[in-house]
């Protein structure tokens, strides 16, 4: 498996792998209760954006870390037919960094490449424990957070999809889409996105922070007044 070429469709389908960093931590840990890195990542965001609002920070910084997931898995998947196993025990975070140098990974050990075992490593392995993490330290809904894992998915699918299409690489794109609509019809992922541009059914609540406006794949067409929960 050949992860530089993985990341030579993006930023965020690139994974460092060997010894952590200093301020990388098993996301395992996280998951089994040690949120505080996770407080303090969604603190940066909303600084960063200068929302008040943490449900906002709090999903802006879930969609990108979903995207991330996402990416890392069907890019292997579709170029080369397995994935990295993304043990969280294994996969190292660093909350104070970006792509690509936020995940490392200790040990690639690999698995095959099926809608199942992306589900597994991806969904199942982190999104889950992710959103119990997020819900038990901000007031965010799960059924945002779904709608994120799904437009995170759409947006890992597309930028497969572009990547593809300037290489001719038609098998890509032709295992990115099988694989991805394997992945919506589980029934937490499936409605998330609709139509062939893959556009949201929620709202991520970008447009909350000031100026900020829609993203392209937005439920939107213009940006509602604050009260709208959505």
């Amino acid at each position: 498996m050949d992860l530089d070429e993985v990341a030579s469709v993006g930023g965020f389908f690139a994974l460092r792998t060997g010894e952590p960093g200093e301020g990388h931590m098993p996301l395992a840990r996280l998951y089994a209760g040690d949120t505080a890195p996770l407080t303090a990542r969604v603190d940066t965001v909303a600084a960063r954006l200068g929302t008040p609002e943490r449900r906002v920070a709090a999903s802006v910084a879930h969609l990108g870390f979903a995207a991330r997931l996402w990416s890392v898995a069907l890019g292997c998947a579709a170029l080369h037919g397995e994935l990295p196993d993304l043990d969280p025990t294994r996969l190292h975070w660093d909350p104070r960094l970006s792509a690509p140098d936020d995940l490392c990974l200790t040990a690639t050990r690999t698995v095959p490449a099926a809608a199942a075992t992306v589900r597994e490593v991806v969904q199942y392995g982190h999104l889950v424990p992710l959103a119990d993490a997020l819900t038990g330290d901000t007031r965010i809904s799960r059924q945002l957070l779904w709608g994120n894992a799904g437009s995170a998915l759409a947006g890992a699918v597309r930028e497969l999809r572009a990547w593809a299409g300037r290489g001719g690489r038609t098998d890509v794109a032709e295992r990115a889409s099988a694989l991805a609509a394997g992945l919506f019809a589980h029934p937490d992922l499936s409605g998330t996105v609709e139509g062939p541009a893959m556009r949201r059914r929620t709202c991520c609540l970008y447009y909350r922070c000031p100026g900020g406006g829609l993203c392209g794949d937005c439920v939107f067409d213009r940006p509602p007044q604050h009260g709208s929960m959505r």
